[in-house]
This record gives structure tokens, sequence and C-alpha cells, in this order.
């Protein structure tokens, strides 16, 4: 068992482990293994198909569906932008910021859970406190959809406070996120006999205006639930790459272009694509083409009259709704019964960007709002 630190210490920790999903996690997963483990804690790990991630379930208390799980991904995007002040796996102090690489997205929030377990009496506890620590969230929700498709069905609480940095707020609803890959095959030859080959780039040029379009009519349209995303009430479709050719004097035989689309909730990422589809055969009836999946992060949303989110509401004196256009570990711990609020320290808006931080009063803020619902929870429900 180790010595527990204060949260600013702990977070420290985390932050100097590089958790890019190019890395394994596992080093990061093995000091915070050490970290709670202590007499009563019980810990499972659910690795990748490769072994070289793994998710962690940590247990305290009873073996029930009530009490809660605190959730968050291990993960973190790569440190490359310009305009670091100082090394971003170096928790460092910037007058009431703590900056670092995952400061806010989201080890800010993995902190507080593994101390909020960590200071736990079990003998005190009437309802279990689960954490589930995720991998590869970052790169399209992974560690989270491996987790709802090898897990066992043990009993777990299933009430989840996902830590995604909301500054503070409840969040009740977020967009998915579908990867697909659109690709047209043509046949390479020499630019000067072009009657040899066939440039795959120019059925893809007619593909691209012919989605500019779906596009525009997307955008138009008004579906249910979109009143809740009021900036971009509608589902997203974006062009996101195209990769093609090798030089201008050679016939293109490839042309591949990715697209990104944020779902709405019950909005089936199954009709999506096949609206895709058949969107780029009008367009070009006589050309082959393939569409494959890249990732899915489904949507998420939970009903306003959850226990979880109302307790969350009144403890934060919040009384709107709200919803966010990125996607989370939620969707799929949805897809088999647990019931996900978002809510953690730090802006999105800060994340995935150079000098990112989570500010100090909402490190601590969050500190005690976590013991009250933890408490509230599992000790005097």
């Amino acid at each position: 068992m180790s010595r527990l630190l204060s949260d600013r210490a702990l977070l420290d920790r985390l932050v100097g482990f590089d958790s890019t999903s190019r890395e394994s996690n596992l080093p990061l997963a093995d000091f915070i293994c050490d970290y709670v483990d202590r007499p009563s804690v019980r810990i499972t790990r659910n690795p990748s198909a490769d072994g070289r991630k793994t998710n962690l379930l940590i247990r305290l208390g009873p073996e029930e569906s009530q009490g809660l799980t605190l959730s968050g991904h291990m993960d973190v995007v790569p440190a490359e932008e310009d305009g670091w002040h100082s090394d971003p796996f170096t928790l460092t102090e910037e007058g009431e910021r703590l900056v670092g690489r995952g400061a806010a997205d989201m080890k800010g929030f993995l902190a507080l859970a593994m101390n909020r377990l960590a200071a736990l009496d079990p003998a005190a506890l009437k309802h279990p406190l689960a954490l589930l620590f995720t991998y590869d969230e970052e790169i399209g929700t992974l560690g989270a959809r491996r987790f709802t498709e090898t897990w066992s069905g043990e009993v777990l609480p299933r009430d989840v406070i996902i830590g995604e940095p909301t500054s503070l707020r409840v969040v009740r609803l977020h967009k998915g996120m579908l990867r697909l890959r659109l690709g047209f095959e043509g046949v390479a030859a020499h630019s000067g006999f072009p009657h040899l080959g066939r440039n795959a780039i120019e059925p893809a040029a007619r593909a691209i205006v012919a989605l500019t379009q779906l596009r525009r009519t997307l955008e138009a349209e008004r579906p249910p639930h979109g009143e809740h995303f009021p900036d971009v009430p509608f589902t997203a479709l974006n062009v996101g790459t195209v990769h093609g050719g090798s030089a201008a004097n050679v016939i293109p035989d490839r042309c591949t272009i990715e697209l990104g689309i944020r779902l709405l909730p019950e909005t089936m990422a199954e009709t999506v694509t096949a609206l895709i589809r058949e969107t780029v055969r009008e367009a070009m009836p006589q050309e082959s083409f393939s569409l494959e999946l890249v990732s899915e992060s489904p949507a998420m949303m939970l009903a306003p009259d959850a226990d979880i989110y109302r307790a969350l509401c009144t403890l934060v004196r919040q009384r709107e709704s709200l919803g966010v256009a990125f996607a989370t570990d939620a969707g799929w711990l949805q897809r088999v019964g647990f019931r996900c609020v978002l809510f953690g320290p730090g802006s999105i808006e800060v994340a995935h960007r150079a000098n990112e931080f989570v500010p100090v009063a909402d490190l601590s803020r969050g500190a005690g709002l976590l013991e009250n619902i933890v408490r509230a929870r599992c000790f005097d429900s």
C-alpha cells in the first residue's frame, strides 16, 4: 500500500507518465494499481487484445449494483503543439493553473477519484465504490468498447460519473463520433500515356462534391435532440482527409477519403453509413468504391429524471440541461446498462492544446463535490 499523496502531488505523478496512445499504458496502470492497493480493494485488469494496454476495474465495498462508479481514461493526446511554456509531462504551477498534458483531460479527475477511494474505510461502506479507468479513449473509445465486449457481467454500480472536463457542470448528453473511409481504385500509368491508366482521384473528387451537398442538407435539418446542441443542432459531416497519387507524372491508382460524422443521440450509425453509401452511388453509378468503418464512439443520453443526474445537479445547483459535441466512453457504457453523466474539473476548451491546464480551484472544489456524492451514494443512502 502506497502512502497517500495530496491531490496535486498525485496529479503530478500521473502527468509524469507519457500515456499517449502510441505508447503502452502498462507503466501508468501499474502505478495506479500500486497506489490504491490495500486490504479489501479488488483490482481487475481488462487487457487489450495485444496485451499492450489495459483497462482497470478497482472495487471497494459490497458486490451490488447500487453505489457509484467513477470512470476516466488514462490516455492523453500527443503533446507536439508549438507554444508549450514547460515540459508537457511535468506538472507546472502557473499562478492559479496546474499546467501539463492531461491535467484537464483527464488526469485531474483520475487523481481525485483515486484519492477518494484510497481514503475510504471499507468497513463503513454500505454500497460499493468502483473506479473504471480505460485506455485509448482519445483514438476512438477503444478501451471502453473492449470492456463492454469482454465484460463478464459481474455486479458493478450502474451509476457512473465520467470525469471529462466540464468545468464542474453536469452533462447528460453528448454526440457520437463515426469515422468512415471511402476508397477508390484506378490503374497506374505514365501520365504521358493516359489511355493506359485510370485516375482514382477523379471519381473521388466527384464524391466529395456529392458529400458537400449532403453536408449542406444535413445542416438544414433539425432532428430530435438537436435542441440540446444549440451551436450545431444537426448531424455534422466532415471530409477530413484526402490521400491519393504519388507524383504529378503518375496517374494515381488509388484515393482514400476519411470522413468524420458527429451523430446526435438516437441517430443510428448504420443509417448514416447507408445514406453516405447511397449518396456516392447516385453521384457515380458506374464507379466502384469501398466504404469501411474506421471507428465508432456512440452518442450518450441520460434521462433527466435519472437519480445520479438529479443528485449532481442538486449538489452544484444546476438547473439547465447540457449537451456537448465531443464523444466519450459513456456511449459504450450506456449500451450495457450503465447510467452515465459527465462531470469533471477543467475545461474542454483547453484540452488538446499547448499549456493545457486545470484550475487549482477546480481541483479543490471537485474534490469536495466528489466526496459529497460518494458519501451520499456509498454511505448514507
